[in-house]
C-alpha cells in the first residue's frame, strides 16, 4: 500500500510542479542569465550575477539584479536603456540559463539526493518529486530546517497523512538555503522461533501479532504464549516486557517468540 501511495505522490507532484511561474524566481549571485533587447541584436548578452549582486550591460554597464525577479530585472534594464537614450521604448527579455542562488539540499533516504534550484515557487513535496520520491527505506516524516530572518527553525511534514486527508496546510513553500531530511523508516527485531527473524520495517499501529507475520509467522516450535519485548524506557534503560497480539509495537522493540514446550 505504501509503494502504491508514494508512485500516486511522485505523478501528482510532478503534475503540480508545472504550474510554477518563472517571473517569481529570484535572481542572485553565481546566477546565469541570457539577456537581449528585441531589434537590438549587438546588446545581447549572456553573463553570470556577481556575488556582489551585478551584471554588466552593453552601454549601460553595471545593473544590480540581485533579488530581483526576472520581469523586474526585465523592466530595470530598459528602464535604464531608454533613461540613457539608447533605445527607444526598449523590449527586454531576461532568461535564467543556469540558476546557482536559489538550491535547497534533499537529503537521507530519497532515490536522488542532492541540490536542487528552486525555479520557480517550490514546496516541500514539490522538492521530494524532483528528487525521486521517498525511496523504500524511507520514513513518513519528512523533516525541514529553515532559516528566517536569520533564526533557525525546524519543522515536519507527514507525508502519509496529507496524501490521506489533501491537507497541504503544511506543504510550505521554500526558499534557497533550506535543507529537507528524510529520515529511515522505524524498525523493529524480532528473533527466536519466527521464520524470518531479523530487522523488520515498523508500519504504523503495527500490532505484535502483526509483527509476527511480517517475520513470516511462527516455525513449527514456535507459540504466540509467553511473548516478550526488549524496550528502553525514556531514561534509556532496557526493561522486557510481557506482551500480547494486540499491543502496539514501539520503534527498535526487540521481539522474542519462545519455542513451545509441547
Amino acid at each position: 500500500m505504501k509503494q502504491i501511495l508514494l508512485g500516486i505522490f511522485a505523478v501528482l507532484l510532478a503534475w503540480s510542479m508545472g504550474s510554477a511561474h518563472a517571473d517569481e524566481l529570484v535572481l542572485g549571485g553565481g546566477d546565469v542569465v541570457k539577456i537581449s533587447v528585441f531589434g537590438n541584436p549587438d546588446l545581447a548578452v549572456e553573463t553570470r550575477v556577481s556575488e556582489s549582486g551585478f551584471i554588466t550591460m552593453p552601454l549601460v554597464g553595471q545593473v544590480a539584479v540581485a533579488g530581483l525577479s526576472s520581469a523586474a530585472a526585465e523592466a530595470k534594464i530598459a528602464s535604464m536603456l531608454e533613461r540613457g537614450n539608447f533605445v527607444k521604448k526598449p523590449q527586454v527579455n531576461l532568461l535564467i540559463t543556469a540558476l546557482t542562488s536559489q538550491q535547497v539540499s534533499v537529503l537521507g533516504q530519497v532515490k536522488k539526493a542532492g541540490r536542487y534550484a528552486i525555479d520557480g515557487r517550490r514546496s516541500v513535496l514539490d522538492m521530494l518529486a524532483l528528487a525521486g520520491g521517498i525511496d523504500t527505506n524511507g520514513g513518513d516524516i519528512v523533516t525541514v530546517v529553515r532559516t528566517r530572518n536569520g533564526k533557525v527553525m525546524k519543522d515536519a511534514l507527514d507525508t502519509a497523512e496529507v496524501m490521506r486527508t489533501a491537507d497541504m496546510a503544511g506543504n510550505f513553500d521554500l526558499q534557497g538555503g533550506d535543507v529537507i531530511f528524510v529520515e529511515r523508516a522505524p524498525r523493529f527485531y524480532i528473533y527466536g522461533e519466527v521464520q524470518r527473524p531479523g530487522m523488520l520495517r515498523l508500519e504504523r499501529q503495527m500490532t505484535v501479532l502483526q509483527g509476527l507475520s511480517a517475520g513470516g509467522g511462527l516455525t513449527a516450535r514456535g507459540t504466540e504464549r509467553g511473548l516478550r519485548v526488549k524496550r528502553r524506557d525514556a531514561s534509556g534503560k532496557m526493561q522486557i516486557i510481557s506482551v500480547k497480539g494486540d499491543d502496539l509495537l514501539q520503534p527498535d522493540d526487540v521481539v522474542y517468540v519462545k519455542e513451545s514446550l509441547f
